[in-house]
C-alpha cells in the first residue's frame, strides 16, 4: 500500500537491488557474498536489509526503472559487475545477464562486451570506482555513444 507513494529516487533504487538479485540469481543461487553485497547497497541507499531480503526473495528478472541519468546508468551497471564478482566466479550466465542489462540501461550493443570486461578488469586490479568511471566515460565518448531516448 505505501509502495503507492514511493518517489521516483527509491523505486530506482529498488529496482537497481532487483537488479542485482536478477543477476545474483543466474548462476542458480544467492552466494552469501552476493547477498551481502546487495545488503551493503540497500544500506548505502538508505533501505533497511529486512526490506532488501523482502526485495531479493521476490525477485525474478530485471526491473524496468530505469535510470534517467548517464552517471546512474555508468553506477548501476559497475554494481552489477562487481556483482558478478563478488563470489569469486564469473560465470557465463552472470556475464550475459550484465551484457543485457548494459543494453537496457541504453549503451549501444556493438560496445557493451567491452565495457562490461572494462569495468570488470578494473574491479579486478582493484582501481577506484571514479577512476574505473573516468576511463569508462573516455571509452564511451570516444565510440561516440548515441544518448537512450529519456530526459537527462
Amino acid at each position: 500500500m505505501f509502495g503507492f507513494f514511493e518517489n521516483d529516487q527509491s523505486k530506482k533504487i529498488k529496482s537497481h537491488l532487483l537488479n542485482l538479485a536478477a543477476l545474483a540469481k543466474a548462476d542458480g543461487h544467492i552466494d552469501a557474498r552476493e547477498m551481502n553485497f546487495i545488503l551493503a547497497v540497500g544500506k548505502k541507499n538508505g533501505i533497511g536489509s529486512s526490506e532488501v531480503k523482502a526485495l531479493v526473495s521476490g525477485a525474478k528478472g530485471a526491473s524496468n526503472d530505469l535510470p534517467t541519468t548517464d552517471s546512474e546508468r555508468f553506477d548501476q551497471i559497475f554494481d552489477l559487475v562487481d556483482m558478478m564478482l563478488a563470489d569469486g566466479v564469473v560465470d557465463e550466465t552472470e556475464m550475459e545477464f550484465c551484457i543485457m542489462m548494459a543494453e537496457k540501461l541504453g549503451f549501444r550493443k556493438a560496445i557493451v562486451g567491452v565495457l562490461v570486461r572494462k569495468i570488470s578488469q578494473g574491479v579486478k586490479d582493484g582501481l577506484p570506482r571514479e577512476r574505473i568511471k573516468e576511463e569508462s566515460n573516455a571509452f564511451l565518448n570516444y565510440n561516440e555513444l548515441p544518448r537512450p531516448n529519456v530526459a537527462i
